[in-house]
């Protein structure tokens, strides 16, 4: 039989491009009314709680090869909400976040790494102000099932959690800290529902 190198030629680049949009990962949307960004953080004896109203992300997902995917993070600094008007204020000042210059926060995806199970490692770069650094952060992957209030859509979840010394950051300069008032140490909690159409 004789091949037909000509159809052969254009068909071999068709069949690699069909495969790798196949295989690309999948772009997820977050569900905002049931996510969250959380921070804890010492005052003296008590714990506070905080959370950042406004952020968003791209949420990629790979089901076949988690490596692929990727959590990209954007949150607005000057959202910051602990339930007390002064003390937010305080924390958007220049002496904590300097909100107006350093508007954004961000985490950006360099590996996604399974642990074990349903226990992942979400290696990347956290920048806050004007320092960036590599974090690991420990999630847990949820999965993926039809979204009860939508049969049109499947939704997935995930929570991260870690912990950060806001003074690497520049977040403070020490002086509460050595004061015995507020802890440098930040544990970030991120819970999120993610959507998508079948």
């Amino acid at each position: 039989m004789k091949t037909n190198w000509s159809l052969w030629i254009v068909l071999v680049p068709v069949f690699l491009f069909t495969s790798a949009v196949c295989a690309a990962p999948i772009e997820w949307e977050i569900d905002r009314a049931h996510s969250s960004v959380f921070f804890d953080v010492k005052h003296t004896f008590a714990t506070v709680r905080g959370q950042f109203d406004d952020f968003s992300g791209t949420i990629l997902i790979d089901p076949e090869n988690h490596g692929n995917s990727r959590i990209d993070m954007e949150v607005k600094v000057a959202s910051i909400n602990t339930n007390n008007r002064q003390r937010d204020n305080h924390l958007r000042s220049e002496e904590f976040f300097s909100a107006k210059k350093y508007s954004v926060m961000t985490f950006k995806t360099a590996k996604v790494k399974q642990v074990k199970d349903n226990l992942y490692e979400l290696e990347g770069k956290l920048t806050v102000k004007d320092v960036t650094k590599d974090v690991v952060v420990p999630f847990i992957y949820y999965g993926v099932k039809d979204n009860p209030l939508n049969p049109k859509q499947l939704v997935a979840g995930f929570e991260g959690k870690f912990t950060i010394d806001r003074l690497d950051y520049n977040v403070g300069n020490g002086q509460f800290h050595k004061m015995g008032v507020i802890g440098k140490n930040v544990e970030i909690i991120i819970t999120l529902e993610v959507l998508r159409n079948k």
